[in-house]
């Protein structure tokens, strides 16, 4: 079974590169019949693309301390081992889901984890290249959240396995070519649900944090549905489809509000509370 979770991996990124090709060419497509602004859009969908150059340098790491954390971490510290069932795997995925939710919401409620996630916020276009589009920090923040999986039991692999299928699932919502879906945007993450989460719109803001299920966001408040189309991208006035400038949009910012704090107080508020938190005077 731990044998078959290592290609089924592996399968799974293959299945996502697939979808995000054949949705992203009619994507490039309908905007050059459409002539809907397709050079702007071409750019922002290089940009886009582009933020795979730092993620995947830094994955060449993140990757292997986090496959040495995991397996030491199952091996001598975790107290019962899960059986590897298909049982298991489903609650695995469920668990995966649910920690996917948390590792989500925070990402946009702690400036220091935003200043990664804002990266694949700051597309002002929503197509399928938004999929891709990662900060450089995600992954070991993705990876200390969900180690908990493995104190309870998961095997690694299967811990692994849970954790990209949540993350492939979402390749194909990251689109306009597809609209509502009735019933299945109530219980499921789709297009229109995640057109929300990506939308600047007052009402959008923080709302579908979400991987393959709705249920969380239902559970803790913060589903909303889709009622007009989403204005892209954050909430800040941020335009730009320089390479540099979207992996680093945020850190500019926080790297002036540090340098001016006063106590250590600021500097922690700065770094740990919500983006755009500011001392009281």
């Amino acid at each position: 079974m731990l044998e078959m979770m290592e290609a089924w991996i592996l399968r799974m990124d293959s299945l996502s590169l697939l979808v995000a090709v054949a949705l992203l060419s009619v994507e490039t497509v309908k905007d050059l019949i459409l002539r809907h602004q397709p050079g702007k859009r071409f750019l922002e969908t290089l940009a886009s693309l582009s933020t795979q150059i730092p993620y995947i340098l830094g994955e060449l790491f993140f990757t292997t301390a986090t496959v040495i954390v995991y397996f030491t971490v199952y091996e001598f510290v975790t107290p019962l081992a899960i059986p590897v069932t298909v049982g298991t795997l489903v609650l695995a995925l469920i668990a995966a889901d649910f920690v996917y939710y948390w590792e989500h919401r925070l990402a946009h409620q702690i400036r220091l984890l935003w200043i990664s996630h804002a990266v694949h916020h700051s597309a002002r276009v929503m197509n399928t290249a938004v999929a891709f589009r990662f900060g450089f920090f995600e992954s070991p923040w993705a990876a200390l959240i969900h180690l908990p999986l493995i104190l309870i039991g998961f095997h690694p692999l299967v811990v692994f396995a849970a954790q990209v299928a949540v993350l492939v699932y979402q390749t194909w919502i990251h689109t306009e070519l597809i609209g509502k879906l009735g019933v299945f945007d109530k219980v499921f993450n789709s297009p229109a649900n995640h057109r929300v989460h990506h939308g600047c719109d007052a009402k959008y803001l923080d709302r579908n944090y979400g991987g393959i299920l709705m249920l969380w966001d239902r559970l803790f408040g913060t589903y909303q549905a889709e009622e007009e189309t989403p204005r892209y991208g954050l909430a800040r006035d941020f335009d730009s489809v320089n390479p540099l400038k979207v992996w680093f949009s945020e850190y500019p910012a926080l790297l002036r509000d540090l340098a001016a704090a006063r106590s250590f107080a600021e500097v922690r508020g700065y770094l740990f509370k919500r983006p755009g938190w500011r001392p009281s005077s």
